[in-house]
């Protein structure tokens, strides 16, 4: 059973929500999903080029008043 982590990024700058990303893929399982959360604009851009280059898979981007969720899910 696939589980979501979420780590909460708010008030980190890039590439520290990124770093965090990378940091908790390594824990979980595949078809885990993780969530970020992020007040850094750039994480928007950054994780989906990331995940492309890597080969996981990119869930859903939603902008949640004064930050951004990003669920990217563990494919390898």
């Amino acid at each position: 059973m696939s589980e979501r982590k979420t780590i909460d990024a708010r008030g980190s700058f890039c590439p520290g929500p990124l770093m965090e990303l990378i940091a908790a893929l390594k824990l979980v399982q595949i078809g885990d999903e993780i969530e970020i959360l992020s007040t850094d604009k750039g994480t928007v851009n950054d994780v989906p080029e990331w995940v492309a280059k890597v080969g996981h898979e990119m869930g859903e981007i939603t902008e949640k008043g004064d930050h951004w969720s990003v669920v990217v899910k563990k494919a390898k």
